[in-house]
């Protein structure tokens, strides 16, 4: 399915009717939108699986619609309090997925004129509560691809800005690289109305405040997150992929990464990371056609450090010991180093 998650299909969708799916969580990683980097996560895949099952099963009881249907355990579906142990695989009622025709050097969203029900929503929507170093709001307000006045705020934000409400934000996601876009032409291309478009902002506001509130009990700060959905058989919006998780959100616990912005923090540095915005710079869409170099594996301490994070985070957020993992504020201390 992509660098970080595989998707078997059980039951294929069909233009009526959902299938089933089963996403298999790995221990890869991604940054950049390179794709899957040299080295592995230990234990990443199921520490996200049962993160992101904790917010749909959360979700579910509050009323949202999710595709999600259970965590898999010796071939049974299960919720998570019925597992003995944290497993890597999860079922969901599988979408179509109906990709943008590529022509020249744009893409075609005119399928989406055509189809109503039973499928994916090609766009990501993300949710900020603050302005963290490196949050590509600074570089788009740079390159003036945006304005401070598009995203509420008075006046240029400097980095680090924690915000007086929070900004949605709304990008493509079948792209080769995601393109931010206005809400007006995120509702054109995917043939939304613009009570569907309001329906997308109240729940990924309600997720936002859901997260903040349980992720700051163990003293994280939600900065910022995605979320993706869909329509159902009856066009129901429903809640897809997963969120809640490290590879979703980014997280800082009293200014410190938490989440795999340490390894994005620790590429920037490095002469692979000026390849790839330069080769984007060059072609959008075929952007890693001109990367000359590749990335190198991350120093084995720094990668055994973020594999004790992603349990640590999950152990704290249910509750619950799945991992063998000291607090996550013990494992912060001693990544500072890096």
């Amino acid at each position: 399915m992509g660098s970080v998650k595989d998707l078997v299909v059980v039951e294929k969708p069909e233009e009526k009717k959902c299938g089933i799916g089963h996403f298999i969580f790995s221990d890869r990683y991604s940054v950049f939108d390179w794709g899957e980097m040299p080295d592995h996560i230990t234990d990443k895949g199921k520490a996200i699986c049962i993160a992101a099952a904790h917010f749909f099963e959360e979700l579910g009881k509050k009323g949202i619609k999710t595709h999600y249907v259970g965590v898999i355990e010796d071939g049974k579906v299960k919720r998570l309090n019925e597992l003995k142990n944290p497993q890597n695989v999860m079922q969901f009622k599988l979408l179509r997925v109906l990709k943008p025709e590529i022509r020249g050097n744009s893409y075609d969203y005119s399928i989406y004129q055509k189809e109503e029900i039973n499928f994916l929503i090609p766009l990501e929507i993300i949710y900020r509560n603050s302005l963290p170093e490196g949050s590509s709001v600074f570089r788009r307000l740079k390159e003036g691809n945006l304005k401070f006045e598009d995203i509420g705020l008075k006046e240029l934000p400097k980095p680090g800005q924690v915000l007086d409400k929070p900004i949605l934000d709304v990008s493509t996601k079948l792209e080769a690289t995601d393109r931010y876009m206005s809400w007006e032409e995120a509702r054109k291309i995917c043939n939304l109305s613009e009570t569907e478009i309001q329906e997308i902002k109240r729940i990924t506001l309600f997720i936002n405040h859901l997260i903040t509130k349980e992720t700051s009990k163990f003293g994280l700060f939600n900065e910022d997150g995605k979320v993706e959905f869909g329509f159902d058989n009856d066009r129901n919006m429903v809640l897809v992929d997963a969120l809640g998780t490290l590879d979703e959100c980014r997280f800082t616990y009293e200014g410190l990464p938490v989440s795999k912005e340490i390894a994005r923090i620790f590429y920037r540095k490095t002469d692979w990371y000026k390849d790839v915005e330069e080769a984007k710079r060059r072609d959008k869409i075929s952007w890693k056609n001109f990367v000359k170099s590749s990335p190198f594996p991350l120093p084995k301490e720094l990668a055994k450090s973020i594999s004790l994070i992603y349990k640590a985070y999950t152990n704290e957020l249910t509750g619950r010991e799945w991992f063998d993992s000291p607090p996550l504020k013990e494992v912060l201390e001693s990544i500072k180093g890096f």
